[in-house]
């Protein structure tokens, strides 16, 4: 159901079933899939594709031009939100920076209200993201994560599969898989929780546990015995790789343990 005061593009793709609430605006170029739920006041631009049974609620604008001085307009890009995502009150997706990419939001995501992902983010399947957070550029945040109320993360930083941030968390580093990050840039631990309740065994856990404390007990370059560790007894175990697998790559830097930290759970 379309409410008559929506204002929508002739040129707009809109699946079967989708509801687009009072004075919505749906610009050309915008394709929405089927069961998805548009309310009130939501802008979505062109660019903008959403999946299935997709919610975008008043006040998000989808698809605004990307806040970079040098982007050219004319430039072909995109915002696309997987199936069954939501994405609540006034927040904002923007478009990415280069011709034929992509802004991503992957399935069953939920951002809350004033959320905010700058372009060419990354962000994967089942991920939260809590009111008034801030995504850089170029962003990638892994599956599973959970980011806190009013968490900001710097351009080109990378958060890991399953990291859980507290609120009003910073990061400036990239954000190892499984790890729990609060305050700026400080590691308290794994994760326990989140990895319980994704169904890990309990001699995975423990082998991760065992490979984050060998890690960070150490006192040299941490993309260097991450290294190691993987060609050692952790690489067998898949969390293991996944961990360590992460700091082979990124250009930021890595979040360390805090010093006299207690791992919470």
């Amino acid at each position: 159901m379309i409410h008559q005061t929506a204002i929508v593009s002739s040129e707009a793709n809109i699946g079967n079933d989708v509801e687009i609430g009072p004075f919505a605006i749906v610009e050309a170029d915008v394709a929405i899939g089927e069961g998805s739920k548009i309310s009130a006041h939501a802008v979505l631009k062109s660019g903008t594709r959403i999946g299935r049974s997709v919610t975008v609620e008043s006040f998000c604008v989808i698809a605004g031009l990307p806040q970079d001085l040098s982007f050219e307009a004319n430039l072909k890009t995109y915002v696309k939100i997987g199936d069954r995502s939501v994405v609540r009150e006034g927040s904002t997706l923007n478009r990415a920076t280069r011709e034929g990419f992509a802004t991503s939001v992957g399935k069953e995501c939920f951002l809350m209200a004033v959320t905010h992902l700058g372009h060419d983010c990354a962000v994967g399947d089942r991920v939260v993201i809590g009111n008034n957070s801030l995504l850089a550029g170029f962003v990638s945040v892994g599956n599973d994560a959970f980011l806190g109320g009013a968490s900001g993360v710097h351009q080109f930083c990378r958060i890991g599969t399953g990291v859980m941030f507290g609120g009003d968390s910073t990061a400036t580093v990239d954000v190892p898989p499984y790890t729990m990050l609060a305050e700026r840039n400080n590691l308290f631990g794994l994760n326990l929780v989140g990895l319980r309740r994704r169904g890990h065994s309990r001699e995975a856990i423990k082998a991760l546990k065992e490979c984050y404390t060998s890690l960070y007990s150490s006192r040299v370059n941490l993309r260097k015995f991450a290294a190691e560790l993987l060609n050692s007894e952790f690489g067998k175990i898949e969390e293991c790789r996944t961990f360590l697998g992460f700091f082979a790559e990124g250009s930021r830097g890595f979040a360390h343990q805090r010093k006299r930290g207690r791992e919470l759970e």
